[in-house]
């Protein structure tokens, strides 16, 4: 009797401590965690997505969990490049194309730079010029290309095979037209914006920028209100605001800011970790010799030829298989193509990737350097950094490009590329004010730190400021004129002096093989360097997005809980 009321004591203290934990546990959903006020209340006060959920993935992407893997080569270095050391390496969760860009994908972009920036008007001539992928490439003097030269973007047999003659630039400039479509889109299917705006209403001064909309949106769309307030009344939450983050009076309009969730990261060239880590899909296996670089290929085994029974000794990629031989005899053994190859031809990697080994190699974001400086940092590695900010007018406002604003580079090939649209926000360098006291970047070029600035050259003890010939990667150095200028293309600017190496500032990693390499180059851990204002007929590339929150996707979070 005694035991059973002790035990009946007990469970009745651990009932009321339990209930008591239940009760201080509050769900700071809609109270502040930090004041216990109310969040999103009718009255008002502070405004906030309380309802978020996770990223969901821009159209085209797949998810690829990050996580730790070995970059670099551990196979034989037959090419003896010694540019590829192994190194222990982390890479955040990202969302990567399942495709390479297509020519139909690039079509569109051209479509919508002919109809927003007609190339008819002498303005804006030079905006579409500067976007058209080089069909020449195709072109060899001992060879018959003349097709692909004059089909190969443009007809729809070629639609969904993969863009090329794209130059590093062009694909950079491809991924930010991108993202503003897309988050165009996003907002005037949620109601934000005028719907059908896109179509009707867009012209050269009237464009929507999504850094734009989210530093000053009562200037976005060339300040047009009818269009970016223009959409049906949401029953989504955003703040009421009267200015926005730059102190720009918005005139009691709402518009949607970075907090409320509803517009996507950019797309960007992947990293040339990021994609390695895409590429090897590491997800798939559990075997310690391949989480420590022995897988050789996106698949796993180390044949290109499929092992499967239903489709034994089939050829897992696109790729030249010998001298003379780009794609197999003739109904046997054939890999089914004789250049490219139509995106999905093969079977995807684990993480559901497609071609991320032959077909076409791929622009990567990172300017080229010999080495993976792992001793400064193993996560998220990235050499190319240029850190920029917003300028600003002299009253204060953020600077948006006007149309005679227009920003154009001459590429060392003399071609003219536009680097800032009407309607995006001007783009100046960090400056020594910016970067006081700070320990982590100290400037705004970063391509060449630890690799290429004088503290790394040989000559350090002798450098002098102003000895510019000093400098460890002294690649050729061209100043091809204007355009416009009656100077010589050919034959002007060119550097004549003796050179050591093809490296600079200016020459960005590719990787993956294509159609026209061998075996050899379908490892993900190969990297190879190429200029990025000059294009090939073997380069393509595809874009990637930062996740933002959690690693994981939901269904994973859910099941650890």
């Amino acid at each position: 009797m005694k035991i059973n009321i002790a035990f009946k004591a007990f469970l009745t203290f651990f009932l009321a401590v339990g209930l008591l934990s239940c009760n201080n546990s509050r769900d700071y959903k809609n109270n502040s965690r930090a004041t216990g006020w109310d969040i999103n209340s009718d009255e008002g006060g502070f405004q906030y997505n309380t309802d978020y959920k996770e990223q969901e993935a821009g159209p085209g992407l797949v998810f690829v969990e990050g996580g730790t893997f070995t970059m670099g080569q551990v196979q034989d270095d037959v090419m003896h490049d010694w540019n590829n050391t192994p190194t222990q390496q982390h890479v955040q969760s990202f969302y990567m194309d399942e495709t390479e860009v297509t020519n139909m994908m690039y079509m569109e972009y051209l479509d919508w730079l002919k109809k927003v920036f007609p190339p008819t008007e002498e303005n804006y001539r030079k905006i579409y010029n500067g976007a058209l992928p080089d069909t020449l490439v195709w072109r060899n003097r001992l060879g018959y290309n003349e097709t692909m030269v004059n089909n190969y973007l443009r007809h729809p047999a070629y639609g969904n095979y993969p863009v090329v003659g794209v130059s590093w630039i062009q694909a950079v400039e491809f991924s930010k037209w991108r993202t503003d479509r897309v988050n165009e889109l996003r907002l005037e299917e949620e109601g934000y914006t005028k719907e059908g705006a896109r179509y009707t209403d867009v012209k050269a001064g009237s464009t929507f920028s999504t850094e734009t909309y989210l530093n000053a949106p009562s200037l976005a769309y060339g300040g047009n209100t009818e269009i970016s307030q223009g959409g049906k009344e949401s029953q989504k939450m955003i703040e009421n605001q009267s200015q926005d983050s730059l102190g720009n009076s918005l005139g009691g309009q709402t518009y949607v800011q970075r907090k409320d969730g509803v517009l996507l990261p950019e797309y960007r060239l992947p990293t040339e970790a990021e994609w390695e880590y895409a590429a090897l899909a590491l997800v798939g296996i559990r075997d310690y010799n391949a989480y420590r670089g022995r897988k050789k290929y996106p698949w796993d085994g180390q044949y290109t030829r499929n092992n499967d029974m239903r489709a034994q000794g089939d050829q897992l990629a696109n790729f030249k298989q010998g001298k003379g031989d780009y794609g197999g005899i003739a109904g046997w053994s054939d890999d089914g193509a004789d250049i490219t190859a139509e995106v999905k031809s093969y079977n995807p990697n684990d993480f559901g990737l497609y071609d991320m080994a032959g077909n076409v190699a791929e622009w990567v974001a990172d300017v080229y350097r010999p080495k993976i400086d792992d001793e400064f940092n193993d996560f998220n590695y990235y050499r190319g950094n240029v850190y920029t900010k917003n300028a600003i007018n002299e009253d204060g406002t953020v600077k948006v490009v006007g149309l005679e604003d227009i920003q154009f580079d001459t590429l060392s090939t003399g071609r003219l590329v536009a680097r800032s649209f009407p309607g995006e926000i001007a783009q100046v360098p960090v400056t020594e004010e910016d970067t006081y006291m700070r320990t982590n970047y100290t400037n705004s070029d970063q391509r060449n730190f630890r690799d290429g600035d004088k503290q790394s050259s040989r000559y350090y003890q002798s450098y002098q400021e102003t000895d510019e010939s000093k400098r460890m990667y002294n690649s050729p150095q061209y100043n091809a004129p204007n355009r416009n200028d009656s100077t010589s293309i050919a034959g002007s600017g060119y550097d004549n002096q003796k050179r050591t190496t093809l490296i600079s500032d200016e020459v960005r990693v590719y990787k993956g093989g294509s159609w026209k390499d061998r075996a050899y180059w379908l490892d993900p851990a190969q990297r190879r360097y190429f200029p990025q204002g000059m294009a090939t007929d073997y380069i393509g590339f595809r874009n990637a997005m930062s996740r933002v929150g959690s690693k994981s996707l939901g269904e994973k979070k859910k099941a650890r809980n």
